[in-house]
């Protein structure tokens, strides 16, 4: 069964909002993991627009499960995650602006700059990952470059109203999964993910981690944290 684990972005978006400390990052981290979380990621925006440098540092103390740190790639971030030593980076485009979700990285086109990337983080044992979209050229550039994991993105899946449709790309990701497994990389899955959705990734044995947000912080303000997580891994359960 694939591993779940928490994006609390969305937590540090609220807590800026309401201009004050709560809720915290950190402690919904630790009440994630004692839920049954299997890790936590937190996205660490150019703007600093969520996510704060202070809150990786609490992050990295706090969490005890697997800490995943989302990094736009340019020198300056890859710079402070050796400073802060993260279980796992995922390496996503440089920034935009606005404080939105960058798409996927385009490997093919910066292979070189990602292999010495990855040399350097790897060199402080950071596992590395890149946010990819679901493309087996994608996938052979993240093996040329020496990545350790490729996230397949899965934000189509949350637009998808048709049985049909949904085949398809569910499909394309196993094909994509299967590429990737093949060449030796590991595969997790994230953005967009629900409730709704996640179970149809169940099948897919070769992902072997989800990164879920929004949604399951959206259920815990009903039922819980603890509840949110056990329900999100019972549709996960063959």
């Amino acid at each position: 069964m694939a591993r779940v684990c928490l994006c609390v972005n969305q937590v540090a978006r609220l807590r800026n909002m309401n201009k004050n400390s709560q809720p915290d990052p950190a402690a919904i981290a630790m009440a994630a993991e004692i839920g049954g979380a299997d890790g936590i990621v937190a996205m660490l925006r150019e703007d600093r627009s969520d996510i704060t440098d202070r809150d990786v540092s609490v992050l990295k103390e706090v969490v005890h499960s697997h800490l995943n740190l989302v990094l736009p790639l340019n020198d300056e971030m890859i710079k402070k995650c050796i400073q802060w030593l993260p279980d796992m980076v995922t390496l996503v485009p440089a920034s935009r602006g606005e404080g939105k979700d960058e798409g996927p990285l385009d490997v093919s086109n910066n292979l070189e700059y990602i292999e010495d990337v990855t040399t350097a983080l790897r060199a402080n044992n950071i596992i590395v990952n890149v946010l990819i979209s679901a493309d087996t050229q994608q996938v052979r550039s993240a093996a040329r470059a020496g990545v350790d994991y490729v996230q397949l993105n899965t934000s189509s899946l949350s637009s998808i109203e048709d049985l049909g449709s949904m085949t398809e790309q569910l499909e394309k990701l196993r094909s994509v999964a299967l590429a990737a497994n093949k060449l030796g990389l590991g595969v997790a899955a994230g953005r967009g993910l629900s409730y709704q959705n996640i179970r149809e990734l169940a099948d897919i044995a070769l992902i072997e981690e989800l990164n879920v947000g929004r949604a399951i912080l959206s259920r815990a303000l009903l039922v819980g944290m603890e509840r949110a997580i056990t329900d999100i891994k019972s549709l996960l359960r063959p």
